[in-house]
This record gives structure tokens, C-alpha cells and sequence, in this order.
């Protein structure tokens, strides 16, 4: 009798795990992750063009004409680095009908052409969402051009409409080709103007129906029952895709963490060019409290976290093999941004592959404290200098080798690339603990201060310097053209230059951001002597190198170079710089 009853326990037992198991994966797993084992997951990242690697601008208080041309010709009066010009909601007649606002951006071919030819990049927002009411929109109701795509049946879920922070509609239908071929043609009005791609604001992860206070995770579609999952990744891919036939330079920027949400990524890495990981406050850490001032109508989620959040989140991200993750340098959301979080905020995202600048909040650095100003546009031309070597990154990853961030142990500790070591300071302090990997390093800021690896310390970093250290062997390529960083100055414009840390051997590929090809530099540490080879050089070169005392003598190809014509020596910084001005292979042999 007993062995009956256990037998039908276990009976009972086993139909309830799969019955569990069987409502976890069509309910939960599938729609919200797509299959086990799938390409989103166990991909490469794209191939993103160099362009993106610069500084980025927004803003999100005013967004007009007027105010994108004050701050990108302040930028540039001020001498702050700027390629791309992001515009963000609202841009638009209503959403999305691709229809530039003529009140906020009047006489839009002829402005979208100046800032082309000025060498500005443009980036523009939009969602899946076909809207029956519109908010900040000139259009506020348009239940007839809502009704117009639901009756054609352009729209998923037989046209069901979801609220969202922008309004209320219905979700474009990616897998109905009438509906392509009817959205493709609103948007050719805003491809005309030659824009370089879409910010990916992802309303596609409300899709979804609500069944009383259960969500039902799936939508009918023209190519039948479709899941929350695979419907972000129809809007991820395809919006890029496309893009790609218009631009071969063509990227979104979307979504890869935020917050707790879809942990597996918000956009699938391989329609992943550029991401940022959504929307914080002006805070450090979300229990902060801060003036907010007035309530902004983007905010979807309520006591968003900060400047904590984004690090926490873009370490996430780098996880999962997203290769260029940014975040709003000091927040997305809020009035009045503190001084000291503006600042460490940049300095942390130059080493990031996206420097994203702007948000809410006053984004004119002319206009904050000159302090600001000043750290910023240092930072900012560091991150700008730093294109070639992220862009090497971006090529590595692409490939499915190394991508450009890696956490490692210490409090939220990354690698970036496989020479700098980055400690973010998380908190409002000058001190913050470094935990560094074996090996012997150098503090960024200061070369002469050398630390041993595989231990932990404490060190103060004023507001105008930042805990990066860079390891013993580096080879770094650059591309300098101003002298904020002390890297180089404008002498070196036109060059490559190579920051070098002589002391282990090792080899640096760099794949140039113009894609001419590759150029490679070995060295090779002997007794009394450094050999750097190079193979495949493209350009006129300047080498910057990590030396404690002047050289006894600099060849390049076994001809000596002058001092002070072929090379210099800064006995302050500790820096051999070695200029070679034909481009050809050979050896640089450095004696001391």
C-alpha cells in the first residue's frame, strides 16, 4: 500500500515539475529570453564605425534647432570635442510619422545639410509605436492615422493599444511586409537628410498583453503568435538592418542593460553597434536625495537610480560581450546636476567606448563652473584620443576575440582593453580603494608612480584626475591633436602616436578607424636596450615612451637620430617621445 501511495506521490510530483517547467518556458523563458542557447547570447557584436567612438551631445530640456546650435557651436568655441548630434524626443509631427516639427526645427533639409557638411554626425530617436495620442507632439490626437494602419492590419495584436510615455498606441508590425513597405516609406523623409542612424528607444518591451493582473508575454502577428522576445529582436535587428542599406555607416543606439530588466540584454548583440544602459538621475546612488525640480514627462520609473546604477549596469553589459556601452554623463533626468558628479562622471566615460553627453540639465559646460569646463574638455579629448584603441577593440570583438570592457576583482573594476585598469569612484570622494591585477603598474595620471599588482590600496584623486593605471608592457595607439591630456599637442596631428611601457614584451595590432588596414609594433625588452618593430605603418609616427632616464642613443633602421630633431627626452614626465616622419617598416633600437 505504501509503495502504491509514494509511487503516486511521485506521480503527482513529476506532472507538477513539468507542468512548472512547461509554464516557465512558454510564459517566461521563451518570451522573455528567446530560445536556450540562442544567437543573441552567442554571438559577435557588430563592426561599429569609428565615428560613434567620439563624443556625443544632447539635450533634452528645450530640444530645437536653436538649442542643439548653441551648444554645438559652444562646443566648439570652447574647444570641446563633438562628432555626433543626438536628437532625441520630440522631433516629430507625432509618433512616429517621421515628419520633422518645423516649429522646433525649421527649414529641416537645409539644417540637417549645414551640420553634415560641417562634419557633424545625426542620430535620431524613435520607437515601434504608431500612436492614437501624442504627448510634447504639435499633432495630439491621431485616433485617424492609427485607424488607417490598424485597419490594413499594419499594426500586432490586432491593433490593441498599450499606454507608454509618450502617449498611447498600437506596435508596427515587423513580419507583415505591407507594414515594412509602409513605415520604410514615412522614414525615407527623415533618410533623405542623410542621418547616420536610429536611438532605439525600446517601447518594444511593452508588448505584451495584460490578462486581469497576469501579463501574457506573446502577440498575434501577420506571421502568427509572436513573443515579447522575439518582437525586440525584430525591432533591434531589422531598424538596423535597414539602416545598413541606406548608410554603410548606418547605427542604432539602444538598450543592452537597464536596471533589472531583461537581463539577457535589451537589444541581441548582434543588431547591438552602440548601447547605453537607459535612464538615470542626477544622484550617485539612488537612496540620494536631490532636487529634482520639475517632474519629467520621460521618466518612466520612478527613483531611478545614479550614477552607481550606470556603472553597475554597463559592467553587466560587458559581460555579455556588449562591446560600446555609455551612459548619460551625469544622469539623463533632473534640474541641476552637482558639480563634482558632472565631473567624475566624464572621467569615467572616457573610458567607455560611448562618451554620451547630455540629458536633462544644463549641458553649455561654458555656462557651469570653469572647473567643469576645464576637467571635462580634458576628459572628453582624452576619450577622442584614445578612437584608435577602442577602435582596435571594436575589431577584436567583432571577430569574437576580446571586447573592449572586462570586469574584473576590486569594487567595480574593469579592464579596458587589455592595458588600463579602471576603479571608477562610485561615491562623492576624493579617496577611493584600488584593487589591481598581478603585474607591476603605473598610475595614468602621474608615470612615476609605479605600484606592484595582486594587492589592494587606498588613493586620493583630485577632482581632475581619475583612478586609471596603466600595466607594464602597454602599447597604446592614439590619435592627439590637442595638448589637454599631455599626451602630445597639436604637432602630432596627422600621426600615429604610440604610448609605450617598456618592461615586459608584448605586441599591439592596431586596425585603423579608417579601415586602410593594420599596423603593428612589437617590442622586445634586451639588457640595455628596447627594440620596437614595426610592420605595415601607414602613417608618419610619434612614439611616446615610458623611460626613467634620458637614452644613450635612438636608431631607427641602424641610422642614429638627433637629439631634438628625431627625438626628445622630458626628464619631468619620463617620456622618450621618437618622431618618425617617413612611413616605412623597420626598428626604432633605443639604447640606455
Amino acid at each position: 500500500m505504501l509503495k502504491k501511495k509514494l509511487k503516486k506521490i511521485g506521480k503527482i510530483v513529476a506532472i507538477t515539475i513539468g507542468v512548472l517547467i512547461f509554464i516557465f518556458y512558454f510564459y517566461v523563458a521563451y518570451p522573455l529570453w528567446g530560445l536556450f542557447f540562442n544567437a543573441q547570447r552567442h554571438t559577435n557584436p557588430p563592426l561599429t564605425p569609428a565615428w560613434a567612438l567620439e563624443c556625443w551631445i544632447w539635450d533634452n530640456d528645450f530640444n530645437n534647432a536653436a538649442t542643439v546650435d548653441t551648444l554645438v557651436y559652444g562646443y566648439k568655441k570652447y574647444d570641446l570635442p563633438v562628432r555626433t548630434i543626438n536628437i532625441d524626443s520630440p522631433w516629430a509631427m507625432r509618433f512616429n510619422d517621421y515628419r520633422v516639427d518645423t516649429i522646433r526645427y525649421p527649414h529641416p533639409k537645409e539644417w540637417f545639410a549645414k551640420k553634415k557638411a560641417e562634419g557633424y554626425r545625426i542620430v535620431m530617436w524613435t520607437t515601434t509605436m504608431v500612436n492614437s495620442r501624442n504627448k510634447d507632439t504639435p499633432i495630439k490626437n491621431s485616433e485617424d492615422w492609427y485607424n488607417e494602419a490598424k485597419s490594413k492590419g499594419y499594426l500586432t495584436g490586432n491593433g490593441q493599444q498599450n499606454s507608454w510615455w509618450k502617449g498611447k498606441g498600437g506596435f508596427i508590425d515587423y513580419s507583415n511586409p505591407a507594414a515594412m513597405t509602409w513605415w520604410r516609406g514615412m522614414q525615407q523623409s527623415v533618410f533623405d537628410y542623410n542621418i547616420d542612424g536610429w536611438k532605439l528607444d525600446d517601447t518594444a518591451t511593452l508588448s505584451f498583453y495584460m490578462a486581469g493582473p497576469i501579463p501574457f508575454l506573446y502577440r498575434s502577428t501577420f506571421s502568427g503568435l509572436m513573443s515579447l522576445r522575439t518582437y525586440m529582436d525584430h525591432f533591434y535587428r531589422d531598424e538596423y538592418q535597414y539602416g545598413l542599406t541606406k548608410n554603410p555607416e548606418f547605427i542604432t543606439l539602444g538598450r543592452s542593460i537597464d536596471q533589472s530588466f531583461h537581463p539577457e540584454g535589451f537589444a541581441p548583440l548582434d543588431a547591438a553597434p552602440v548601447t547605453w544602459v537607459g535612464d538615470q538621475r542626477h544622484i550617485w546612488k539612488s537612496k540620494d536625495v536631490v532636487d529634482d525640480g520639475r517632474k519629467s514627462s520621460d521618466l518612466i520609473v520612478t527613483g531611478i537610480g545614479g550614477f552607481e546604477m550606470a556603472i553597475q549596469s554597463i559592467l553587466s553589459a560587458a559581460k555579455l560581450r556588449y562591446n560600446v556601452i555609455g551612459s548619460d554623463v551625469a544622469g539623463y533626468s533632473g534640474s541641476k546636476i552637482p558639480a563634482r558628479l558632472y565631473i567624475r562622471w566624464a572621467e569615467f566615460s572616457a573610458f567607455c567606448g560611448l562618451f554620451l553627453n547630455g540629458g536633462h540639465g544644463e549641458r553649455a559646460l561654458w555656462r557651469r563652473t570653469p572647473q567643469e569646463l576645464e576637467v571635462v574638455r580634458k576628459f572628453s579629448w582624452l576619450h577622442t584620443e584614445l578612437v584608435p584603441y577602442m577602435y582596435s577593440y571594436v575589431v577584436t570583438g567583432h571577430q569574437g576575440g576580446r571586447v573592449l570592457q572586462k570586469p574584473v576583482e576590486g569594487k567595480y573594476h574593469y579592464l579596458f582593453g587589455d592595458d588600463f585598469l579602471v576603479a571608477p569612484i562610485y561615491q562623492d570622494s576624493l579617496r577611493n580603494t584600488v584593487t589591481l591585477p598581478k603585474g607591476r603598474w603605473h598610475y595614468f595620471f602621474k608615470d612615476s608612480e609605479v605600484y606592484e599588482g595582486g594587492k589592494s590600496f587606498v588613493k586620493s584623486f583630485p577632482l581632475d584626475e581619475f583612478p586609471v593605471f596603466i600595466r607594464e608592457g602597454a602599447i597604446v595607439p592614439l590619435n592627439i591633436e590637442r595638448s589637454y591630456t599631455g599626451l602630445g599637442d597639436q604637432t602630432n596631428t596627422g600621426k600615429d602616436t604610440w604610448l609605450i611601457y617598456p618592461g615586459m614584451d608584448n605586441a599591439f595590432t592596431l586596425y585603423h578607424p579608417d579601415k586602410s588596414g593594420t599596423t603593428t609594433v612589437t617590442m622586445k625588452n634586451l639588457p640595455n636596450k628596447i627594440e620596437l618593430t614595426l610592420k605595415e605603418v601607414k602613417k608618419p609616427s610619434v612614439y611616446t615612451i615610458n623611460l626613467d632616464k634620458i637614452p644613450a642613443k635612438v636608431m631607427f633602421n641602424q641610422v642614429d637620430l638627433k637629439d631634438s630633431a628625431g627625438y626628445s627626452y622630458d626628464a619631468q614626465k619620463h617620456r622618450l617621445r621618437v618622431e618618425i616622419t617617413q612611413v616605412q617598416d623597420g626598428i626604432i633600437q633605443i639604447d640606455y
